[in-house]
C-alpha cells in the first residue's frame, strides 16, 4: 500500500467506525476475506469468519435500533463508549507495522475523526427525535448507511477523492456539533 492509500484506509474507517461501526468492521472484514480489500497484517483478524459473524449480527442489530425513534439516542449513548475507541484502534492498526510513533499519531487523529463524525450523527439525530414522525429519522438512517457504503467505496476506488471529501465531511460534522450546541442551549432556556 502506498501511502495516500494507508492514510485513507487509516481516516476512511475511522470516520465510518463514527456512524455505523459494525458495519464497517463487517464489510471490511468481508471485502478482506474474498480478496477485495487488502488490510495489513495488524487488521487481519478483521477476515477471520468468527468477527465477520459477530460484526454482521451486529450490523444487523444497528440497524433495526437505528430506525426506531428515541431508541436510537439509546443505542448512540451506549455506543459513544464503543465507537470511539474502535475507530481509534481501527485507524492505528491500519497504519500497518510502521513506528509505533506513527501508529499512537494515527489512533490520536483517528479517535478524533471518530468522536466528531459521531458526535454529529447522534446529535443529529438527538433533534430528528424532536420531530414526531418517523419518517424524518427512516430517511436519515438510510442516508447514514448510503454515507458509510459510498464512503467506503469512493475510499478504495480513489483515495484521494475520498479524503477531499472527508475534509468536507469534517467541516460539516463540526458545523452540526455547532447547531447540536445551540439546540441544547435553547433546550436548557425553556426548563
Amino acid at each position: 500500500m502506498d501511502l495516500v492509500q494507508t492514510i485513507a484506509l487509516s481516516t476512511g474507517l475511522a470516520w465510518a467506525s463514527g456512524l455505523r461501526l459494525y458495519l464497517v468492521v463487517f464489510l471490511a472484514g468481508v471485502l478482506s476475506y474474498f480478496g477485495y480489500l487488502h488490510l495489513p497484517e495488524t487488521l487481519a483478524v478483521l477476515h477471520n469468519p468468527l468477527v465477520i459473524g459477530a460484526a454482521g449480527i451486529m450490523a444487523f442489530a444497528e440497524l433495526i435500533a437505528d430506525k426506531i425513534p428515541a431508541f436510537d439516542s439509546l443505542w448512540d449513548s451506549v455506543q459513544t463508549f464503543i465507537r470511539i475507541p474502535a475507530g481509534a484502534l481501527l485507524a492505528a492498526f491500519a497504519m500497518g507495522d510502521v513506528d509505533p510513533a506513527w501508529t499512537v499519531a494515527a489512533g490520536l487523529i483517528g479517535g478524533t475523526i471518530t468522536a466528531g463524525t459521531h458526535c454529529a450523527k447522534a446529535g443529529s439525530r438527538l433533534a430528528i427525535n424532536t420531530s414526531p414522525e418517523p419518517f424524518s429519522n427512516w430517511i436519515a438512517s438510510f442516508s447514514e448507511e448510503g454515507m458509510v457504503l459510498g464512503g467506503l467505496w469512493t475510499m478504495l476506488a480513489s483515495p484521494l477523492v475520498f479524503l477531499g471529501l472527508l475534509v468536507v465531511l469534517l467541516l460539516l460534522a463540526g458545523w452540526l456539533l455547532m447547531r447540536f450546541r445551540a439546540l441544547l442551549s435553547r433546550l436548557r432556556r425553556r426548563s
